[in-house]
């Protein structure tokens, strides 16, 4: 594809006029390309299905009044009382146990319940599921296959309000969000080389990192 067959998108605009409306929206912009029933239509939702309302209206609720003033795990505390969540479902990495058991007793500290999940749930070896032996981690003994599925699966029997998830692969969160019947939000992402803060691959990308602008696969 070249650079003129592509098609633009947000990432590509420069005067972000959407946000304030105190510039001009270019010529690619999707605000102004999205049919007027397409975003009425979605309006809508926000005003009249009751999941998506309560949600919005929290998120918005809590983004105005506390704007850079709570920290993440704040944040949800603050978004599980105003939606009702009694129960907090925790989806855990074992490799962020010692995280997920503070979040745990943070919780419990301002009046939730909790229930957490590690990801190896059933010590089901990599190999049952298909998983070849050389793309084990450490070969030739039993590696435990991150389970997202049966995390989700056993929250779902336990009824939580809210899903947080503490540091599952990338990959294994598509699959817990996908099979998880509670809404999901995310405390940790994981990156095990950044300290858990994908974020600063970004902020180096110009210097530590610039093989990341380097054409060409990883």
């Amino acid at each position: 594809m070249t650079q003129e067959d592509k098609k633009l998108s947000c990432t590509d605009c420069a005067l972000l006029n959407c946000h304030k409306k105190d510039k001009t929206f270019p010529q690619f912009c999707l605000t102004t390309h999205t049919p007027e029933e397409t975003i009425e239509g979605v309006n809508e939702l926000y005003r009249k299905d009751d999941f998506v309302a309560k949600l919005s209206n929290a998120a918005a609720e809590i983004e105005g009044t506390y704007y850079g003033k709570l920290t993440r795990v704040e944040e949800i505390i603050a978004f599980a009382k105003r939606i009702g969540a009694k129960k907090i479902g925790i989806a855990t990495c074992v490799g962020l146990m010692s995280e997920a058991k503070i979040f745990a007793k943070i919780l419990k500290a301002k009046g939730l319940e909790s229930y957490g999940i590690i990801c190896k749930v059933g010590a089901v070896d990599k190999t049952q599921v298909g998983v070849p032996e050389e793309l084990k981690v450490n070969k030739g003994c039993h590696e435990s296959l991150c389970n997202p599925v049966l995390q989700a699966t056993l929250l779902n029997e336990e009824k939580t309000d809210l899903n947080v998830i503490v540091g599952l692969c990338v990959g294994h969160d598509s699959l817990f969000i996908k099979y998880s019947e509670a809404p999901v939000t995310t405390l940790i992402t994981k990156d095990r080389v950044l300290g858990h803060n994908p974020a600063a691959a970004l902020y180096a990308s110009g210097f530590y990192y610039r093989r990341l602008l380097q054409e060409g696969d990883l």
